[in-house]
């Protein structure tokens, strides 16, 4: 996964239709634009053809999300989602100076010769790019499971972990834990909607993610897994134990909780989702952020801070609305703690303001085996402001975990 360095576009009145919009010929043309300035930029706008190849356009999709004017500044970003032998996949993002989505477009090339006929990828290309992505190195593939298509980084040999991200965040978040927890095959997906995965405008429920992730280990073979997750992929967690309680030989509930929104809570889903859909993913970050992180990591940490921040600015607005209806309506799990029969670590940041040590510990007192660790100056994304010290309790309880 690469991104190249992004660019601001002017949109002007010749691209717009009679109405004054810049139409969907307009966007096609403006990320066009964009894509060649970041090209000349970077390695130069005469990469294909010194290497004798060119970039035939074989899929390209538009979702628009506000209306672009004349005269209007848009900031577009590029990111690679995929290299293959013979094909580069993309998205680029356009955004207004406020950081609202305008519109992005997924796009597939592939690369051809004079003839016409598909050509290898030349290494100064596949270079430029980011290199290809495999299996490996760890880095990113791409998974069909089912109506969607999960970005997903796996690492490691021996029994599964399954670490599963909060909102609005993705994969990247366990980025450490994916690095450190050797012994252990640690595999980190973006959930539907989230990061690099696919971002339908409908089909989101605790119930869809948890069945994607079950097609996920059944596409990687596997057959039961540790399931970790954070806050919203806490509540997977739940939804993958009820319906799939086979597949799980362990259990890491970090800052999450295992009750259903209050009526206030529910109203509170209700308004981020207008924000998302009037002020783009970015906003949705910034009305988060002093609560996602703790008061230290916020003092002393900044460059999280601003990963956490770039995080949910390039969460799609379609996987935004729906994680957090899908938060909104999930069931309550707290009837079904006394039944989990499963090894269980629960894990809290000690200044988690969302689901405090406080809830953590009810949780924990409920749940037969379970036991709790508090994170020191961490907040609601402990695995993020205290990398090292979320691995080394992970590492202890999979220690003591049966292993297949």
């Amino acid at each position: 996964m690469s991104r190249l360095s992004p660019v601001e576009v002017t949109v002007y009145p010749y691209e717009c239709d009679a109405y004054g919009h810049l139409n969907e010929a307009g966007f096609l043309q403006l990320f066009e634009r964009a894509r060649w300035e970041m090209l000349a930029r970077g390695p130069g706008a005469d990469l294909f053809s010194r290497n004798g190849i060119w970039p035939a356009v074989r899929r390209a999709v538009v979702d628009y999300h506000r209306p672009a004017f004349p005269a209007d500044v848009l900031r577009v970003d590029l990111v690679v989602e995929k290299i293959g032998r013979t094909s580069l996949e993309i998205r680029q993002r356009a955004a207004s100076k406020d950081g609202a989505l305008v519109a992005e477009l997924h796009v597939v090339f592939v690369m051809i010769d004079k003839s016409g006929k598909p050509a290898p990828m030349p290494d100064e290309v596949s270079s430029a790019f980011g290199g290809r992505v495999t299996v490996p190195t760890g880095e990113m593939v791409r998974y069909d499971v089912g109506d969607v298509t999960l970005a997903v980084e796996s690492r490691g040999d021996g029994p599964a972990l399954l670490l599963i991200h909060g909102f609005p965040v993705d994969r990247s978040m366990w980025g450490h834990q994916v690095a450190t927890l050797a012994r252990w095959r640690r595999i980190a997906p973006d959930l539907r909607g989230c990061g690099f995965s696919d971002a339908p405008e409908q089909g989101y429920s605790m119930a869809a993610y948890a069945g994607d992730l079950v097609r996920l280990l059944d596409r990687l073979r596997i057959e039961r897994a540790v399931i970790a997750g954070l806050s919203m992929g806490g509540y997977v967690a739940f939804e993958l134990l009820r319906r799939y309680r086979e597949r799980v030989m362990g259990l890491i509930l970090m800052d999450t909780r295992a009750d259903a929104d209050t009526p206030e809570g529910r109203k509170g889903r209700d308004a981020l989702i207008e924000v998302a859909r009037s002020q783009g993913a970015a906003a949705v970050g910034e009305h988060l952020l002093p609560r996602l992180l703790g008061r230290s990591t916020q003092r002393t940490q900044p460059q999280v801070v601003e990963q956490v921040r770039e995080m949910a600015r390039r969460t799609p607005v379609p996987g935004i609305v729906g994680a957090l209806s899908a938060m909104r309506d999930r069931p309550d799990s707290t009837p079904h703690l006394g039944a989990i029969d499963v090894p269980t670590l629960v894990v809290v940041g000690e200044e988690d303001e969302l689901t405090p040590p406080a809830v953590a510990r009810a949780m924990t007192s409920a749940i037969p085996l379970a036991a709790m660790t508090t994170i020191p100056g961490a907040g609601h994304l402990a695995p993020l402001e205290a990398p090292t010290a979320v691995s080394r309790v992970i590492a202890e309880f999979l220690e003591a975990v049966p292993r297949p």
